[in-house]
């Protein structure tokens, strides 16, 4: 089969790859239909984050239809369109009978790659390192889903793939991140980044009944998106001289109520931190630029919570006395998407939510190294690539 393969830091191409195969009889084969690029991809593929191999088929975010199932499989058959939480769980551990489901004691056939740096293990992904279990990733014709019974969810008769592709990853993740913030009626919630999931995690803190959500970006088409498609307020963090002091203007000095970064290692900004940061992490000193998360935690209320998804390794200038001196509340995860893609697929089927904006650039699977190049560089307004095999 075809396939999009990583070969070395900003490296990638299509090549013919093994077809997978049943390996256990709780797998299912997926005939792919369309995958999606994630912000989260960009940093292996820079070089920020380890354990990737020559070859590895890389990918994480997708939906398809189930074409081939091991014999302990009950709850999907042939022919099935489903969509796939981005994260490999087996359902019976602690964590997963918790709803936990990130976090799943089970499924990385590579935990000593991990212990080192996190302590424990955590579940696997698709296409996304060998510390995360060196499965093979979505950008492929065919993909293998282990655990087909518990990651495998059916997709109402009726929806486009577009408007249930997102569901994989960058809705699930955006709306934890607005849960994380146990929003009251009346509260104003921050979402710094106005990209896939900072768009999802706008659109879900209103409907967690969020009053005001405000998105942070320097985009111009992202924050339009963010108004029309979200419904948010926006600062464009280039035209200020602090997103510091233009939140505490927009909520009477006190701060938004829960504040989300929706950015990552890879954050961009204006001043000296920044420039610290870019050059550290150039040399390889550290991995982070941690911009946009340091912003939140000022930003953010007294008593507030900061909730966050972007991806991290190791930071300098990490402000935890403002932490504690504030009394924030910090909750952060890898998207448990087995909890939460049943609710979201019926907000979508009942038309309160429908992600398929997002996917504002289409390629074939061959063309998905351009698609890449174009989404990293956000050329042509673009938010997501998709690719249909």
């Amino acid at each position: 089969m075809r396939a999009l393969c990583w070969n070395g830091v900003n490296d990638l191409q299509v090549e013919t790859v093994p077809d997978p195969e049943i390996i256990n009889p709780h797998d299912a084969i997926l005939r792919v239909s369309m995958s999606t690029t994630c912000g989260s991809d960009l940093h292996f593929i820079d070089g920020y984050i380890p354990t990737m191999r020559k070859g590895d088929v890389i990918g994480h975010e997708f939906m398809g239809e189930v074409v081939e199932i091991g014999h302990e499989v009950k709850k999907v058959k042939k022919g099935d369109r489903v969509v796939v939480p981005s994260f490999i769980v087996c359902g019976a551990c602690w964590y997963c009978q918790h709803g936990l489901y990130s976090l799943c004691d089970n499924t990385n056939p590579n935990a000593e790659l991990q212990e080192p740096v996190l302590g424990y293990p955590t579940a696997g992904i698709y296409g996304y390192t060998h510390a995360f279990g060196g499965y093979a990733g979505a950008h492929a014709q065919y993909i293998r889903v282990p655990y087909a019974d518990n990651d495998c969810f059916r997709v109402p008769e009726g929806l486009r793939d577009e408007q249930v592709i997102f569901l994989s990853d960058a809705v699930p993740t955006g709306f934890m991140g607005a849960d994380f913030c146990n929003i009251q009626p009346g509260d104003t919630i921050a979402v710094w980044g106005c990209g896939g999931v900072g768009l999802m995690a706008i659109q879900s803190a209103y409907l967690l009944g969020a009053e005001r959500v405000i998105g942070i970006d320097r985009f111009p088409e992202r924050l339009q998106m963010a108004k029309e498609k979200a419904g948010a307020e926006t600062i464009n963090y280039t035209e200020v001289d602090s997103v510091l002091e233009a939140l505490k203007e927009m909520t009477g000095g006190r701060g938004p109520d829960g504040c989300i970064d929706a950015v990552g290692m890879e954050a961009h900004g204006t001043g000296i931190d920044y420039i610290y940061d870019r050059a550290k992490q150039a040399l390889r000193f550290h991995t982070d630029r941690g911009e946009s998360l340091r912003q939140a935690i000022m930003a953010c209320r007294k008593g507030g919570t900061l909730s966050i998804l972007g991806v991290y390794g190791l930071m300098d200038k990490f402000p935890i006395g403002v932490i504690m001196n504030k009394g924030l509340t910090v909750r952060s995860a890898q998207q448990h998407g087995q909890k939460y893609v049943p609710r979201l697929l019926d907000y979508v089927q009942k038309g309160q939510l429908d992600p398929s904006y997002l996917a504002t650039h289409h390629f074939p699977l061959e063309e998905a190294p351009v698609g890449y190049a174009i989404f990293k560089h956000k050329e042509d307004g673009c938010v997501r690539a998709v690719f249909k095999p």
